[in-house]
């Protein structure tokens, strides 16, 4: 019984971007070593949202200490560009919820930069733990507002 071939491939050498395990290992950042890494919308938005909210449950512990504060795209029920809700507070279930897409589409800054995108989102924080403490937005940190 005549033995059948054995076709001999040679391995196929490993891409020089390849570890000495074969894998392609860890990728490093798009921006490089030296740049800042690059920081998306919704990023800036949740890092915005959570330290204002850091800030208002430092000044309020005890009001503000059963609250949990969400991010959702859109609310369910939007109507029109006048009828869009920012945010909604739930305070029977001790939840305020912001809305990112309205807040960040239909706001109408006069510089859209990033310090005034960041002051924008802070300010419905604010106005958003105003309605659910039953406040007004300038009573929740009434010394950083007092001028010397």
């Amino acid at each position: 019984m005549p033995r059948s071939r054995r076709r001999e491939t040679q391995p196929a050498s490993p891409a020089p971007a390849r570890n000495r395990h074969g894998r392609r290992g860890v990728r490093g950042p798009i921006t490089g070593p030296h740049l800042p890494l690059l920081q998306g919308r919704i990023d800036f938005f949740e890092t915005t949202v959570a330290s204002c909210a850091d800030y208002l449950k430092g000044l309020w512990p005890d009001e503000l200490a059963p609250v949990r504060f969400e991010i959702a795209a859109a609310p369910a029920n939007a109507l029109g560009p006048d009828d869009v809700e920012r945010w909604s507070v739930d305070a029977a279930r001790d939840r305020i919820t912001l809305f990112r897409v309205p807040i960040e589409r239909l706001a109408k800054l006069h510089r859209n930069d990033e310090y005034h995108r960041r002051m924008f989102i802070e300010s419905c924080v604010f106005r958003a733990v105003a309605e659910y403490l039953g406040k007004d937005p300038w009573e929740l940190a009434p010394e950083r507002y007092r001028h010397y």
